[in-house]
């Protein structure tokens, strides 16, 4: 077979042409199902195979494929109105070539699964419960869920939340056995002079508007940061990877501390709520968003109390902000970090966690989005060379 040989149709089905953006399908590409004539499949030479065909091809290696997998590109076959698949897409199918995502295919249909919901499947052990309590507790969708449940190897592991939380809480019992201070470490008159924390008269070295997330106020700050990262940010990496959860956190954390440099010019940032934030109200708008599909335990309660929390610590910067500084002409750390992570987490991380398992660059929002994040990246840059001179804004001295 020579796939490069055959031209691709120019109206392909919607059914499988937007087949494998899920997990790889180990048995189609393997080389006993590789080898496909064209002409067992597409004798004709119309372009398109018939649905029949290719669930006969499924059935046929059952045995070898997850049972949710089966259960969903059966759901694919059976949900195609028009009773035939494009064969180009056939073709990247058996090569184990990504395009769109199986949802798309599946809404195309009645997006019903036949099998038992994945929450009533009995005798898992406690990896697999664990697995599946992660694919409730941030996907709207049985079939996205069953999917992920198979697909999750737990390699590579959500690395990218752990390293950071435990660097974060390294550098502050450092700072916390050097300043003997662990409660409101920013009111220790040495707490400024570090090379982590982002300050506007040092705001040309560059690696502050990223490293001063692992800078803290005190435990009071470290702690909710921590236990949000935790708790909301490691769930979410298992699902998305660390790829896209971090860059979603460094968008929240670059947003953050851009956003403090052009509305709160003269104080300084601390503390990793641009991330938090970015990541946290993202997942909250994704389950309000999916109010129906997110099933949750307690959904609402806990939701109410994540705002309650994230409400209280945006309350605690706010007051710490306009609280008597100890640091001579120099305000105490700024809480306009928070809204630039909340700001990324409502645009780009909507987009990002709604997209379980599809490309980002084929989605025109996430585009969007990223244009307009990136403007606001060069006009932040702008504003930092040329506005503290143009409104003659008194800074604070260098530490």
């Amino acid at each position: 077979m020579n796939p490069g040989a055959r031209q691709p149709h120019s109206s392909p089905s919607p059914a499988v042409a937007a087949n494998a953006e899920g997990e790889e399908i180990e048995v189609l590409a393997s080389e006993d199902v590789q080898p496909v004539a064209s002409e067992d499949f597409d004798p004709d030479n119309s372009g398109y195979i018939s649905t029949e065909k290719f669930r006969s091809l499924l059935r046929t290696h059952a045995s070898e494929l997850d049972p949710h997998k089966l259960e969903v590109l059966l759901a694919l076959a059976d949900n195609n109105a028009d009773g035939k698949i494009c064969y180009q897409d056939f073709v990247n199918l058996m090569s184990n070539k990504r395009s769109n995502s199986f949802r798309r295919a599946i809404l195309q249909g009645s997006r019903k699964l036949k099998g038992t919901p994945l929450l009533e499947e009995p005798g898992l052990n406690a990896s697999q419960r664990l697995i599946r309590h992660v694919a409730y507790e941030t996907l709207p969708r049985e079939i996205d869920r069953k999917w992920y449940y198979d697909s999750y190897t737990c390699w590579p592991p959500p690395c990218f939340m752990i390293t950071v939380t435990i660097v974060e809480v390294a550098v502050f019992v450092y700072y916390g056995l050097v300043l003997d201070r662990w409660v409101l470490q920013v009111s220790h008159p040495h707490f400024l002079k570090g090379p982590l924390i982002y300050h506007p008269k040092l705001r040309i070295q560059a690696w502050r508007y990223v490293s001063y997330i692992f800078m803290h106020t005190g435990i009071e700050h470290l702690s909710l940061n921590v236990a949000l990262q935790l708790l909301v940010g490691v769930p979410l990496e298992m699902v998305h990877g660390a790829m896209r959860i971090g860059l979603l956190y460094i968008f929240g954390v670059l947003a953050g501390s851009l956003a403090v440099s052009v509305a709160d010019m003269t104080a300084p940032a601390v503390g990793s709520s641009g991330g938090v934030y970015a990541l946290v109200s993202a997942h909250l708008a994704n389950v309000v968003m999916n109010w129906s599909g997110m099933k949750c335990q307690f959904k609402l309660l806990r939701m109410a109390v994540a705002l309650v929390c994230m409400s209280a610590e945006f309350g605690r910067a706010v007051w710490l902000r306009f609280y008597p500084s100890v640091f001579l002409l120099c305000p105490n750390p700024s809480f306009v970090a928070h809204l630039g992570g909340v700001g990324v987490g409502i645009t780009l991380g909507v987009v990002v966690l709604r997209n379980f398992e599809q490309r980002l660059q084929e989605q025109s929002v996430w585009w969007i989005f990223v244009f307009v994040y990136v403007v606001f990246i060069l006009l932040s840059i702008f504003w930092n060379i040329f506005a503290y001179d143009l409104l003659d804004i008194k800074l604070p001295p260098a530490p």
